[in-house]
């Protein structure tokens, strides 16, 4: 059974040093995410979806070309959204057609060397409201009203309907009964599949507001009483037919307004913290604003979880919808480097072909400022990580090299005009260097320190 990420092809190795078991370091930092063999991973990718198709069609508008183009580009990472009122459009019925279209997607996955999350995912609830996610048979509103609200939709999560919803199926026991079900069907189905990394128990989960509550408030109480124990009962419900996969666990959206969540201890040895990184006045259509301080603000909301019970941190979901404003360059810039001071990862919203929130064009071209997602990193680290910094034209990495475990350290570098240099020190009396432009694998003598420097070869 195989549960490591998935090995990037070799275009060069380099001997310098051997390996030691990933450490987390002091406690008052973060936990790096680990593969079996001890290596600290590093994810980069996207979200791939079909939110359009159903039933016959589901998932067709996510190709293999999705996957190819992505690992072209260094991206190792995929967040998969799937829906349960496809997999159980009939109380009790599991779609095996759905799960094959699935599995055709993690075939694909597989193919280009792409780890795999998969989101169990919803939007404002289901179908029942217009949007996909829990079936209409597990919603229940007791009679409640329900408004569309085209031009907002997120707005649509605080009609009293949406919200009893929810209230429903953290309470009633049934649906506890029914989503937990629901995992066990595809962690049973999917815990030995090459590609699958993880799975997000729930998307982006809301609830119901209390008279007088203030949204914060309401968010902590939420995380805290029914999010919490709702994990809890799933990651059993997981760990029931898969023990090694990582299950990722997501607060509330309000995390994005600088909130700190109130969600509690997860009883598992592989969780993951899986945040949003979603900014209110970018998604209504307003620029970045270096100034506002949002960046910072979010920042010390998402770490205080995983510092407290020493969990990785992974982001499910960024970007904004409108990438070509003035300030969105300095907005790619300042993320890019937050998210690489705290998490082992993150997947940009989302990976497909035209305008929006795609990342590339028709013709699978970046569009603006999104080029500066496609940096050299180091994808699996055989050692313990002390320095690490970068940028979409360099990186620097320092470790101590394992003493036991794997022995290989890789490097993912995206495409470039003309080629990478890349510098590795600390095996021996000179440092070795390679030029070209492709995916490096450095091999490391027990308990080395290296040095290695990526920058872009002179033309």
């Amino acid at each position: 059974m195989r549960r490591v990420l998935a090995v990037v092809a070799c275009s060069a190795v380099l001997a310098v040093g051997t390996p030691t078991h990933a450490a987390e370091g002091p406690p008052e930092h973060i936990p790096r995410l680990t593969d079996d063999r001890g290596r600290v991973l590093t994810l980069r990718g996207w979200n791939v979806e079909d939110k359009t198709h159903r039933g016959e069609q589901a998932l067709s508008a996510i190709t293999e070309r999705h996957f190819r183009d992505m690992r072209a580009q260094g991206f190792n990472f995929a967040r998969l959204l799937v829906f349960w009122d496809d997999l159980e459009p009939v109380r009790g019925r599991y779609s095996e057609a759905y799960l094959r279209k699935i599995e055709r997607v993690l075939d694909w996955a597989e193919k280009y060397d792409v780890q795999v999350l998969i989101d169990a995912h919803q939007d404002v609830f289901g179908p029942a409201f217009g949007h996909r996610g829990i079936p209409r048979w597990a919603t229940r509103t007791d009679g409640l009203p329900f408004t569309p609200h085209p031009d907002d939709w997120f707005a649509e999560y605080f009609e009293p309907a949406v919200q009893r919803a929810f209230t429903h199926l953290y309470e009633d026991e049934d649906l506890r009964r029914a989503q937990a079900r629901m995992w066990r069907v595809l962690a049973d189905r999917f815990e030995d599949h090459p590609a699958v990394l993880g799975y997000d128990l729930i998307n982006e989960p809301m609830g119901e507001l209390r008279e007088g509550e203030d949204l914060p408030t309401a968010a902590r109480r939420i995380e805290r009483e029914q999010l919490t124990a709702m994990y809890n009962r799933l990651a059993d419900a997981v760990r029931s037919v898969d023990r090694d996969n990582w299950i990722f666990v997501e607060p509330t959206p309000i995390v994005g307004e600088g909130v700190p969540t109130g969600l509690g201890k997860i009883k598992d040895p592989k969780i993951v913290y899986a945040p949003h990184f979603y900014n209110t006045a970018m998604e209504a259509g307003a620029d970045y604003d270096p100034a506002a301080g949002w960046v910072e603000s979010y920042e010390a909301a998402v770490t205080a979880y995983p510092k407290e019970y020493r969990v990785p941190v992974v982001v499910g979901e960024w970007g904004p919808l409108n990438n070509s404003l003035p300030n969105m360059g300095r907005f790619y810039r300042d993320a890019l480097v937050s998210l690489g001071r705290y998490s082992s990862g993150w997947a940009g919203y989302v990976w497909c072909y035209g305008g929006g929130y795609c990342a590339v064009d028709a013709e699978g071209r970046f569009r603006t400022n999104k080029e500066q997602t496609a940096a050299p990193y180091a994808s699996a680290v055989a050692g313990v990580v002390r320095e690490e910094a970068g940028s979409a034209d360099a990186y620097r990495l320092v470790y101590d090299a394992a003493r036991r475990g794997s022995r290989v350290t890789e490097l993912s570098l995206p495409p470039s005009p003309t080629g990478w240099r890349v510098t590795v020190r600390g095996a021996g009396p000179r440092p070795r260097t390679w030029t070209d432009s492709g995916p490096v694998r450095i091999h490391a003598l027990p308990g080395a320190r290296v040095e290695v420097s990526v920058t872009r070869a002179a033309g």
